[in-house]
């Protein structure tokens, strides 16, 4: 296991808190046996409520996880308890040949890796319909166009009708507009729609948010209606967050960019509503070499769990291939080499205002950018009115978002020093994900999952 990993990031993989605090109470050398470890896995026996005990393994590589335990949760308090008995205890770990219950485990995901690897060479290989996919691709584009016809034409009776009515609509004034925009096959308009909903009841200055929103997503109807005309880094764009996403299978086969990337952050960000249960989860890179940020989306439904094999804080060794944009962010893992100890020298922006003028080049390229990455090397967190803040040396400063409610957890970290932080930028507000604070790293939002 690299050595870079702490506590916070072993429960960064935890399910949720319960699970957590489950883990903690389980990194006890008297509730395990038979423990062991080699150069790909580790595992151990916990004695559960039964009279066999669980066994319990880990790969180290992504990390993945097994255990003979009945629970659903993945990684289980079992697997979450084994990793941080390792980390608190590494002697206690024997250097051993697997038992035959992990070398069949190991096995078994190494075949179905090969397995996953075959069916994709053959989905490469099998022949392709030129017309079928041309009369498919048409009739999308067909009912996208109608539908964002019928979208605008909803957004001018909304602001003919005066933008003070917005506050006593119902909640199927929104839904309508959005729900159409799914069954045109553009989901990404109908995230856009329903995240107008909740800005009438954000407080004073909602009127000039809500016109911002809206107007940005005006520019993305008229950009689409003239797509033809624009470079095709801006036509990617539009057409992405409409939701036009090209394929796996084909990002990956591009030429992509190796770096030493670490792991700044992860968001979970939970369905807007009921209309769709599926959650969805940001993961950001930050490349070393190439000073460029990453973003590794993952999305999973109800009874599906999140990929946490990206370890917080960690720095991978790996080539990333980023989706055509005119300042492309959103990335595929096409290969990992090697999981390292994350550096402690600077890394990020060395102050505020090159963060911001970052954002403001990144935004002049994709006006539809909603979220941007903002590592600082050197911030000191402040109270700012009820609020929170960041203060760089220079004395530029960055509010927080007004719902963080870890302001002193943040200061206590800081001890009224300066310290490196990484957080999401939205034009107005920073959430922070984490810091590094006297050499080690530390998850700062804690996230509902």
């Amino acid at each position: 296991m690299p050595p870079s990993w702490t506590t916070e990031q072993i429960l960064a993989l935890a399910p949720d808190a319960g699970s957590q605090k489950s883990g903690r109470e389980l990194a006890s050398l008297r509730k395990w046996g038979n423990l062991g470890k080699s150069e790909e896995a580790l595992w151990g026996e916990c004695q559960g409520s039964g009279k066999t005990p669980y066994q319990t393994q880990i790969e180290l590589a992504e990390p993945a996880f097994r255990c003979t335990c009945p629970s659903r949760k993945f990684p289980c308090k079992h697997g979450l308890g084994l990793f941080l008995l390792l980390d608190s205890n590494p002697a206690a770990f024997t250097q051993a040949e697997p038992p035959a219950w992990v070398t069949e485990w190991l096995e078994s995901r190494s075949k179905r890796a090969e397995q996953q690897e075959k069916k994709k060479e053959e989905a490469a290989a099998k022949p392709v319909d030129p017309e079928k996919q041309a009369k498919t691709a048409a009739k999308r584009e067909a009912a996208v166009t109608a539908g964002l016809n019928e979208l605008e034409l909803w957004m001018r009776d909304l602001v003919r009708g005066g933008l003070a009515a917005a506050q006593t609509q119902p909640a199927t004034f929104w839904d309508t507009p959005a729900r159409r925009m799914r069954d045109a096959k553009a989901g990404g308009m109908d995230r856009l729609v329903r995240l107008l909903a909740p800005i009438p009841h954000t407080g004073p200055g909602w009127q000039e948010r809500l016109l911002e929103r809206l107007s940005r997503i005006h520019l993305l109807t008229e950009g689409y209606k003239r797509l033809e005309s624009l470079p095709e880094p801006t036509q990617a764009d539009i057409r992405q967050t409409i939701g036009f996403w090209k394929k796996t299978e084909e990002v990956l086969a591009e030429e992509g960019l190796r770096d030493q990337w670490l792991v700044l952050g992860r968001y979970v960000e939970e369905p807007l509503d009921s209309s769709s249960l599926v959650r969805a989860q940001r993961t950001w890179l930050w490349g070393l070499g190439s000073g460029r940020p990453a973003l590794i989306w993952d999305f999973a439904a109800p009874g599906q769990v999140l990929d946490r094999s990206l370890t917080l804080g960690a720095l991978l060794d790996a080539e990333l291939v980023y989706y055509p944009g005119a300042d492309p962010l959103r990335a595929l893992v096409k290969q990992r080499f090697d999981t390292a100890p994350a550096p402690t020298g600077a890394w990020g922006y060395a102050s505020v205002l090159e963060g911001t003028e970052a954002y403001a080049r990144a935004l002049g390229s994709n006006p539809w950018l909603e979220q941007f990455p903002m590592p600082l090397q050197a911030v000191t967190p402040l109270r700012d009115g009820e609020g929170w803040a960041v203060q760089d040396r220079e004395g530029y400063v960055l509010p927080l978002v007004p719902r963080f409610d870890r302001g002193w957890h943040l200061l206590a970290h800081s001890g009224g020093r300066p310290l490196a932080l990484f957080g999401e930028w939205n034009g107005d507000h920073l959430l922070p994900l984490s810091v590094w604070a006297e050499g080690r790293f530390h998850t700062i939002l804690k996230v509902a999952e």
